[in-house]
């Protein structure tokens, strides 16, 4: 190369590993002259050169600045030479959410199609289509369907939980809701804390909004307070995300005595807590909260309705200050252009009104406690331990044998059609290899006992 190529591909090289970032400015002609030993008018062909193909620009009297244009996106997962995505947060979703119709799912994390209310839903569906021109065409309103807000509302009160329209909003769906709050509160470099483990995809969400990640230890009763509170006194967390009830994986739910010392900490330390209640209507009775003694004061909730009645009908919620729903309307305005559809929310109205709905989550109830027993005698007599028997839900979290890798067992197991959910997808400091979390509306079928079966025999050391 020439000399005025040496020095284009030298800053070129630098731009897109990130060494030189948008809006940055270039060293004077001059200096870099001085740094790469070649004179001015070549360093000053080279910014013309680099100039003219959009890479960098010239502002009079300023000097030569990073365009951006040429920099590479943003990515979630940092990929090496030898890169696989079997333990990342995104590759259980990936797996289940493009299976053939053939494949099996045990590690997936919603019911199957025939556990859903469809008769419920096509029954809605057919007076929606009698409705309005408007509710079939026009954007959704800001804060989302009044009908379905006032039985969120409902649900609250029956729960102990006082709140009033102007605390609520409907988004597009629960991840949108969680994603909305992160825009709100936090900004890059924040630290938020998750359990560990914790559901994968608040990792990916908090990824893409360049957060620290800190885990604090999950136990049968909810976090371990004790480390709760050395991390809130020593990384000052931001935001602390979770789920109180039916936790994701381990469907463990929150105690009396450890939800009051968290939301004591929480107070002390200034700490938002983010509740995804998500999985509450599959509990026999109440568990504890965090946003019921809580007030919606520092508790933000937040849940949807895609694991009780359709992941295909999305809608989500957010329920907290007033002052901080002004702000997270503002956004989804900018980020949706209004609320849900209509359409959605009236269908989801229409179906949670009906007295269908309540006769559906009571024989959903009764056919997850059937499940949850069969699959935890069955894994059982394969060597799976569960970690805990939960009163509800669908999820059991089941410690493997001794030597056997849970991410070699899903790879291998991904191989004979079956979507496995190895336990380090869920934890942020990579600790629960020796774990799988199971779904067993998704272990009714025979065939996975006998995949899961082999592939650990074969897994075993030595083999």
């Amino acid at each position: 190369m020439t000399r005025t190529e040496t020095l284009i591909e030298d800053i070129r090289t630098r731009i897109i590993g990130g060494a030189l970032t948008a809006g940055e400015r270039l060293p004077s002609v001059r200096q870099y002259a001085a740094q790469m030993q070649v004179s001015p008018s070549t360093v000053v062909e080279a910014y013309e050169r680099l100039a003219a193909g959009g890479m960098i620009r010239s502002r009079r009297g300023a000097g030569f600045f990073v365009t951006g244009s040429h920099q590479p996106p943003f990515n979630l997962v940092e990929k090496s030479a030898d890169y696989q995505r079997d333990v990342d947060p995104f590759w259980v979703s990936r797996q289940s959410l493009d299976a053939d119709p053939d494949v099996l799912k045990p590690g997936c994390g919603w019911l199957p199609a025939d556990w859903m209310p469809v008769a419920a839903l096509r029954k809605a569906m057919r007076q929606l289509a009698r409705s309005d021109a408007s509710l079939l065409s026009d954007y959704g309103s800001i804060r989302g369907a009044t009908a379905l807000r006032r039985l969120l509302l409902a649900r609250f009160a029956g729960e102990g939980l006082s709140a009033t329209m102007q605390q609520i909003m409907l988004t597009g769906s629960g991840t949108q809701a969680l994603d909305l709050i992160c825009r709100f509160l936090l900004r890059p470099g924040d630290t938020v804390l998750v359990d560990d483990p914790c559901y994968f995809n608040f990792q990916a969400l908090l990824r893409a909004h360049q957060v620290t990640l800190v885990g604090v230890p999950f136990t049968p009763t909810g976090p371990d307070v004790a480390a709760f509170e050395q991390i809130l006194g020593s990384a000052r967390p931001r935001l602390y995300i979770t789920n109180s009830a039916l936790h994701n994986p381990t469907g463990a739910s929150l105690s009396p005595q450890t939800a009051w010392r968290v939301l004591s900490a929480a107070r002390e330390h200034d700490l938002i807590i983010v509740e995804d209640d998500i999985f509450a209507e599959f509990e026999p009775e109440l568990s504890s909260r965090l946003a019921i003694p809580d007030g919606l004061e520092r508790v933000i909730r937040m849940g949807s309705f895609s694991k009780t009645l359709s992941a295909s009908v999305r809608c989500g919620y957010i329920a907290c200050r007033p002052e901080w729903i002004e702000g997270l309307i503002d956004l989804q305005i900018a980020t949706c252009f209004g609320g849900p559809s209509p359409m959605t929310t009236e269908l989801l109205a229409c179906v949670l009104s009906g007295g269908s709905y309540r006769k559906h989550l009571d024989e959903v109830t009764r056919r997850l406690a059937r499940a949850r027993k069969a699959a935890a005698e069955k894994l059982t007599s394969l060597g799976l331990t569960p970690w805990i028997v939960p009163r509800g839900g669908f999820y059991l979290w089941c410690r493997l044998p001794a030597g056997l890798d849970s991410t070699e067992i899903a790879r291998r197991s991904r191989e004979q059609n079956v979507v496995m959910a190895p336990g380090n997808v869920f934890s942020v400091s990579q600790t629960a290899g020796a774990f799988l979390r199971f779904n067993v509306a998704h272990l009714e079928d025979e065939r996975v006992y006998s995949v899961l079966k082999d592939v650990m025999a074969a897994c075993r050391p030595g083999q």
